[in-house]
């Protein structure tokens, strides 16, 4: 499953493989890591996580922001840690991948990637 996704990321992205087999890229200022697990047999799985940002000040409202659906979209979930530094925002979006052929998989992690960006220009200051 990660060959199909790294053939159909390639069509957009440079792709590097990382020594754990994890596919690792970066779309409009997002850096995305993908890595697949088997969550039993026959069940294949699928996380891709994005950095959306880091370090975004501290005295901002980002966790209210993202709460409100700033950014907000239908493929991936907004997470918003608070760091040393000021706040950290990440993408996730888990899928079951059998049976995607590299079209299909193409579109649902560029769907995918694409909120994470719109995420992170949402948050960038004007």
């Amino acid at each position: 499953m990660l060959a199909v996704a790294r053939t159909a990321l390639e069509r957009y992205h440079d792709v590097t493989v990382d020594d754990d087999g994890a596919l690792t890229f970066a779309h409009g200022g997002v850096v995305c890591a993908l890595q697949g697990l088997d969550l039993e047999d026959g069940l294949p799985v699928l996380n891709l996580t994005c950095v959306v940002a880091w370090d975004l000040p501290a005295e901002s409202d980002v966790p209210s922001q993202v709460a409100l659906g700033l950014g907000e979209g239908l493929f991936g979930t907004a997470r918003v840690i608070r760091g040393d530094a000021g706040w950290d925002v990440t993408w996730r979006y888990a899928f079951p991948a059998s049976g995607l052929d590299e079209k299909a998989m193409g579109t649902l992690l560029m769907l995918v990637v694409s909120g994470a960006s719109s995420l992170r220009a949402a948050l960038q200051p004007e």
